[in-house]
């Protein structure tokens, strides 16, 4: 089944099988290999992307069902000379990136959350990463991260 999407800003057009993931039509097909494999349940968000500015599972979300979408990964989120969002600079300040394994995933997944709330409270933020699994951080400078972005961003 041919399926056209954009991604990353990119139109591409995929013929995927009818049970294939987003996943793995993105690491497998787009070598975008930012999205991470982790459960392939739905359960550790290592593998969130964007579904039209939503934070969706890759690993359980059908790359057919995605069709004529907007998907934004990690690799999508850096300005366009390359630079570093926010976010992304702010998680290198706070040490909030560890084994890096979430590291994805989380961003993706804070981003979303800053477009639809740039002034999040700290029970906000934490309740938008409780669907991503981090064994290394405990959350402390992640959520730390976000909260300079906020403060920076009322300046």
């Amino acid at each position: 089944m041919l399926v056209d999407l954009t991604v990353n800003g990119r139109n591409v057009d995929l013929d995927v099988s009818s049970g294939e993931t987003l996943l793995t039509s993105l690491r497998n097909r787009l070598q975008l290999i930012g999205t991470k494999e982790a459960c392939v349940e739905g359960e550790c968000g290592a593998c969130t992307v964007l579904l039209d500015g939503k934070p969706v599972d890759s690993c359980i979300y059908s790359t057919a069902a995605s069709a004529g979408s907007r998907v934004t990964t990690v690799e999508g989120l850096r300005g366009p000379d390359g630079e570093l969002s926010p976010l992304q600079q702010a998680f290198i300040d706070h040490f909030a990136v560890q084994c890096g394994f979430c590291t994805p995933g989380l961003l993706v997944t804070l981003s979303a959350l800053l477009a639809s709330n740039p002034d999040p409270d700290r029970a906000e933020i934490h309740q938008a990463v409780s669907g991503n699994l981090c064994r290394c951080t405990g959350y402390v400078q992640i959520l730390e991260a976000v909260e300079t972005v906020v403060r920076e961003a009322r300046r």
